[in-house]
């Protein structure tokens, strides 16, 4: 009997392990005295703390505990939210960071991070990381942390993961001999969460470069993203956090700017502006940010692109003020064609000379958050100056939105965004210029199983302003399927021709679209290859004056390699018709003629290296046939990695373009070079330059910044853009576009 008691708790434990049926919370307790902040666990209530352990192996396999074992604690006092955790190794080994910049991401690092749902809806959540030498990163889930396929190439995108949002709390780590430590405080005022609510969900995920491992706590099948909020666990309070108490941040700013026109022959234009933001916590869930004549110098200049599009380039949304609860403002609608675009508000354009300008904002107020589990609002308003020198009366911008939860993992939205002109009459009065107005009304519905195996969405928006069309529409509707082994998306959308959000974005309208995209996941046990899988994917678009105006086919292949790198390729076969003329050179040449349809075939792929390797490069061409000629395309990034504080790199796009006589030939060249120098995890040093022949340009932009507290920064940053690619000569130097120094100095401190 003794006997086969011993081997029934044997077999009963090999099953447990073989199922992985690991405790399924954690309980946390309140401290029991203060907390140091050092990496050092020498604090009793870190020995009395419950202990996250066994993760799972995520990459490159699920199906067994991490080669990299860690172990995690958590506590607290009335004031912050405490974090431990030991990264063990099998032996002493070195770490990979890709700089000492904060904000790091990639996939050959060594990081720990904390995934924290507080509303326990598996769809929004915080996330708190850092890595063995200190460096922190902080950022927003959204969407689920579902990521879609974007992109020409089908790679992975990660549109539900956002960095930029930007907040203070406190971490330190420490490199021992065989293992690294990591401690966090992060305050209960960064957070965002209803009062008196005993269970938030929580996760934590590891990324060891040495095993080319990535593992969580809570098991999550490789098929999903490592973000995925629907496997997370609970994390069980001993007393519910209640209301932090005041809660307000100041974040003033001064800031000189000196720049010169030497296209127009301006003089000197020296400004000396301040301004700043305030962050005000209406509830423990609820936030109001406040802005006052905002600066926007330290946002690094977008990336430039070589555009052989037809249509507008969307760049993404950086500035601070516009990321708190982005996705209350900015996931209505689909890709390409959304109601609230927030860089429509403060950059504008000369309409004469298309030349981008910066509209200076006098004020506004952001109320966003959670009224309760089952409710999320958003309200914003901004009021934009005039700018007399192109015409443009002052504007007020504003958008409110609600949510409404639905079962677990689900919820109905509505939008509404406004654009309002103003004027200044003759006695000086502000009052409402009634002949410049748009307004966009919306509903978006979002399903998701809670599973994740289902997705979809739905939604009707409508645009309305003065001139009183109709056909003012868009509409949508769409499913996701995922499963380990099949992977399938479909989507049917229509977009009337005067739809017009002014303050959204729509690349084009006017059409009818159907597309849709199938893979079949197979997942090696043994080689290289972490998996692989064949796919196929279509796109029809038309309206009813042209008809059919464009499609594709494509046959998809794409791998994941165990180095952790990745590959995908795409056979295109193509229609296009031009229902306007177009230069497919882009070099503003004799356009191809309205009506003209043409069918032809190319190669799209994409290879994004190892990036633990000091010398790591993404590359990616798209090439062949080309409406009536043919193109030749490559372009990508190659960075060398110099220790930890010196990253080289090399943007880089070619473009051979050849078309019949009488088009024109083109040879489109762009080369960026980047120097990003961290001196410590304090003081950053980064220059790129940019040589753009198709807009004859070369951009020179350095910046140091200096983050003298947490969340404080001083900013020096010179730009010059000179002609390029004219008369004969690859770059003059002589002849200067424009030039600017700003230097710019803010702090963030609590009241």
């Amino acid at each position: 009997m003794e006997v086969r008691l011993s081997f029934l708790s044997l077999f009963a434990a090999m099953m447990l392990t073989s199922l992985n049926l690991y405790p399924q919370d954690l309980h946390i307790k309140k401290a029991e005295g203060p907390i140091t902040v050092d990496a050092v666990f020498d604090e009793s209530s870190w020995q009395q703390a419950e202990v996250a352990d066994r993760f799972n192996q995520f990459f490159p396999y699920d199906t067994s505990e991490a080669i990299a074992a860690t172990e995690v604690r958590m506590t607290y006092d009335h004031e912050f939210l405490y974090v431990a955790a030991v990264m063990r190794n099998l032996g002493p080994r070195d770490y990979i960071t890709p700089s000492l910049r904060r904000d790091f991401r990639g996939r050959g690092y060594d990081g720990f991070t904390l995934v924290l749902d507080t509303y326990k809806d598996r769809t929004n959540a915080f996330v708190f990381g850092i890595n063995p030498f200190g460096v922190q990163r902080e950022g927003l889930i959204s969407n689920g942390g579902n990521t879609t396929r974007t992109g020409r190439t089908g790679s992975s995108g990660s549109s539900s993961f956002s960095l930029t949002w930007d907040n203070k709390w406190y971490a330190e780590a420490k490199i021992h001999e065989g293992y690294w430590t990591a401690e966090m405080a992060i305050p209960f005022s960064t957070l965002r969460f209803k009062d008196n609510v005993d269970t938030w969900y929580v996760n934590f995920y590891r990324i060891d470069s040495e095993y080319t491992e990535t593992s969580t706590w809570a098991l999550i099948p490789r098929n999903f993203s490592v973000i995925n909020l629907s496997f997370n666990k609970e994390l069980k309070w001993d007393q519910a956090p209640g209301n932090p108490g005041r809660n307000i941040s100041l974040i003033p700013y001064t800031a000189f700017k000196s720049s010169k026109n030497f296209e127009e022959n301006t003089p000197t234009n020296t400004t000396l502006t301040a301004g700043g933001d305030a962050k005000v916590a209406l509830t423990s869930a609820l936030n109001l940010d406040l802005t006052i004549n905002p600066d926007f110098s330290q946002v690094e200049a977008d990336q430039q692109v070589t555009n052989l599009d037809r249509f507008e380039i969307f760049f993404p949304e950086q500035r601070q003020f516009f990321l708190e609860n982005a996705d209350l403002f900015a996931s209505f609608g689909s890709d390409n064609a959304r109601p609230f675009f927030s860089r429509r508000i403060g950059i504008t354009s000369d309409s004469a000379t298309g030349t981008p300008i910066n509209n200076a904002l006098y004020l506004g107020a952001r109320m966003s958050g959670n009224i309760n589990n089952n409710w999320r609002v958003g309200l914003m308003s901004v009021q934009a100056s005039k700018e007399d020198d192109i015409s443009l009366p002052s504007i007020n911008y504003t958008v409110g939105s609600v949510q409404r939860r639905i079962g677990q993992r689900s919820n109905v939205s509505a939008i509404m965004v406004s654009k309002q002109a103003f004027q200044d009459s003759i006695g000086g009065d502000f009052k409402i210029k009634p002949t410049t107005w748009n307004r966009t009304f919306g509903l978006d519905l979002n399903l998701a199983t809670p599973d994740n195996k289902w997705s979809g969405k739905a939604y009707y928006h409508r645009t309305f302003d003065e001139m009183d069309e109709d056909s003012t529409y868009s509409l949508g509707v769409g499913v996701n399927y995922q499963t380990y082994r099949w992977e399938g998306r479909s989507d049917f959308r229509s977009i009337g021709a005067n739809f017009n959000p002014d303050v959204g974005f729509a690349r084009r309208t006017d059409f009818n679209q159907i597309r849709g995209t199938i893979y079949h996941n197979f997942y090696p046990s043994t080689g290289s290859i972490q998996a692989h899988a064949p796919g196929f994917d279509f796109d029809f678009l038309g309206n009813e004056q042209f008809g059919l105006t464009d499609w594709d086919l494509n046959i998809l292949y794409r791998i994941n390699f165990r180095n952790n790198a990745r590959f995908s390729l795409r056979l295109r076969r193509q229609y296009t018709y031009l229902f306007e003329p177009f230069d497919p050179s882009g070099t503003e040449g004799l356009e191809l003629p309205q009506g003209s349809d043409y069918t032809y075939n190319f190669v799209i792929a994409e290879f994004n290296s190892d990036e633990r390797k000091s010398l790591f490069y993404e590359i990616q061409t798209n090439s062949g046939e080309y409406f009536n000629g043919s193109r030749l395309n490559l372009e990508g990034t190659l960075s060398y990695r110099y220790s930890r504080k010196i990253l080289a790199s090399m943007n880089f796009a070619f473009n051979r373009i050849r078309l019949p006589e009488p088009y024109n030939d083109a040879d489109l060249v762009l080369i960026g070079p980047r120097f990003d120098i961290t001196f410590t995890r304090k003081l950053f040093w980064t220059t790129f330059i940019q040589y753009n022949n198709q807009i004859e340009n070369m951009n020179i932009n350095t910046r140091l910044q200096w983050r003298y507290m947490p969340v404080s920064d001083m900013f020096l940053v010179y730009t010059d853009n000179y002609f390029a690619g004219v008369d004969d000569r690859f770059i003059d130097f002589s002849r200067s576009k424009s030039r600017a120094l700003v230097f710019k100095l803010s702090y963030w401190f609590n009241i």
